[in-house]
């Protein structure tokens, strides 16, 4: 397997990601996961076309993740409000 085609990869992902402050937390997850899926993708199998399908569940797994996590926020935040509330 040849190290470049990773490493432009993973250099092209640190610099597309750098500019993510203005980006929701959603986003943020959501590229974060096919960034990673697309790097896992292309290191396993080392073919692009394994990398662009790596990289799409790893961002439908990010969105999903990020789902997850503000569901347990709400869910936290209403048992807290009702716990001050004394109910």
């Amino acid at each position: 397997m040849k190290r470049g085609p990773l490493i432009a990869w993973a250099l092209a992902v640190a610099l597309a990601s750098a500019g993510c402050e203005s980006m929701s937390d959603t986003e943020r997850r959501t590229l974060s996961g096919a960034a990673l899926g697309g790097i896992v993708g292309g290191a396993v199998t080392g073919d692009w076309g394994w990398a662009a399908g790596g990289a799409a569940i790893g961002a439908a797994g990010g969105y999903l993740y990020d789902q997850h996590r503000e569901s347990q926020t709400r869910a936290y935040n209403d048992g807290r409000r009702d716990g001050q509330a004394g109910r």
